[in-house]
């Protein structure tokens, strides 16, 4: 057994560090150039805390949670200094949750109507935090099972957050894969199209507005077609082992 446990003592340390190989090569292939060209959320759900503190431990500081319980219980137990992310779908009446048991919460990344928007912006204001960076989802692959703004509603959306909405930060964009966990270039295009209209509309240069697009499966590409914002999971932490009932 402790054979075992050696041979898995850094093999997320060292997955990391592959993909952070992988997105820099993918950035230089799109032109960009330097470490902070490309933030890598490492994607952390049903992942235990000593895997996350390896990443943690090799200098990563960006992890991401997609369920509000699982991010509740986490948090406490790492270092203050991470930055969660949080991209599940959020509902309403959890945003208080979420938001008092992980201060260090840096960003929604799945704002995707005005309900939840209003509900972070009262909940922001109510705890005194600073403001919330967030991203407006965007339903590029027409798929039902996918949350998300419709893309012709994406700026009316990112409107009402960044004139409407004051504790809270418009930061940009972010686009679910297909079924598989793959995009094509369609999806990506899309949502790079939908940067452009919402910039123009608030009158922001594009470079100020983050496209969240790309996993695990097609992270490279996603990069490679204007990408700033990629969420690996397990490609970093390995296949997720689901409990037999897991909820938001």
């Amino acid at each position: 057994m402790a054979t075992t446990s050696a041979a898995m003592d850094g093999v997320a340390a060292a997955a990391f560090q592959s993909v952070i190989q992988r997105v820099q090569q993918a950035a230089e292939r799109s032109g960009r150039r330097g470490p902070q060209q490309v933030r890598v959320v490492a994607v952390s759900k049903t992942k235990p805390v000593s895997l996350i503190r390896q990443v943690y431990d090799v200098g990563h500081r960006c992890f991401g949670e997609n369920y509000v319980q699982e991010l509740i219980d986490k948090a406490p137990q790492l270092p203050e200094d991470i930055e969660w992310h949080f991209i599940g779908n959020l509902q309403s009446n959890k945003a208080k949750a979420l938001l008092a048991g992980v201060p260090n919460l840096a960003m929604v990344e799945s704002v995707d109507d005005e309900k939840i928007a209003n509900q972070l912006n009262r909940v922001v204001a109510s705890i005194g935090r600073k403001p919330l960076k967030v991203l407006v989802q965007v339903n590029t692959s027409g798929e039902e099972s996918k949350f998300g703004v419709e893309p012709s509603g994406c700026v009316e959306l990112a409107k009402h957050v960044s004139l409407g909405c004051p504790n809270l930060e418009f930061c940009g964009l972010m686009t679910i894969g297909m079924l598989d966990y793959s995009s094509t270039p369609e999806n990506f295009k899309a949502l790079s199209n939908c940067r452009t209209e919402v910039c123009k509309a608030l009158g922001i240069p594009e470079e100020q507005c983050e496209l969240s697009m790309g996993m695990s499966a097609d992270f490279e590409q996603a990069i490679e077609m204007g990408s700033t914002n990629v969420r690996i999971g397990s490609t970093i932490f390995g296949a997720r082992e689901y409990p037999k009932k897991q909820s938001n």
